[in-house]
């Protein structure tokens, strides 16, 4: 798993996953990894924008990235699915509706 390095050392507030959102995140993790389609993750909080980036493989770009950047709030727009070559798939403001873009691929992954 690839973390940013976080903590108290740091000068500037962070945006990050709250427990629900990760619990949701994690739920859809769970679930690809046993269909076989992922194998890691990794973890950004930063100063606008909380990465969760998913691997096929450990050495290799994400394939998919979800992405909550909460100055987006207002236009409803917080949450986002972001593909391998820069696509954003779906964007909302419920993370459970953003995330039903990737449970399509875990239904034909089951097929």
């Amino acid at each position: 798993m690839h973390f940013q390095p976080t903590g108290p050392s740091s000068s500037h507030k962070q945006v990050a996953f709250h427990r629900t959102e990760l619990g949701v995140i994690l739920g859809l993790y769970g679930r690809m990894v046993a269909a076989g389609e992922w194998r890691d993750y990794g973890i950004s909080h930063l100063s606008d924008v909380a990465v969760f980036s998913v691997f096929r493989r450990t050495a290799e770009n994400p394939i998919y990235r979800i992405e909550k950047r909460p100055k987006l709030r207002d236009k409803k727009q917080q949450y986002a699915v972001i593909g391998m070559d820069g696509r954003i798939l779906k964007r909302g403001d419920d993370l459970k509706t953003v995330l039903r873009v990737l449970e399509r691929k875990l239904i034909r992954a089951v097929d």
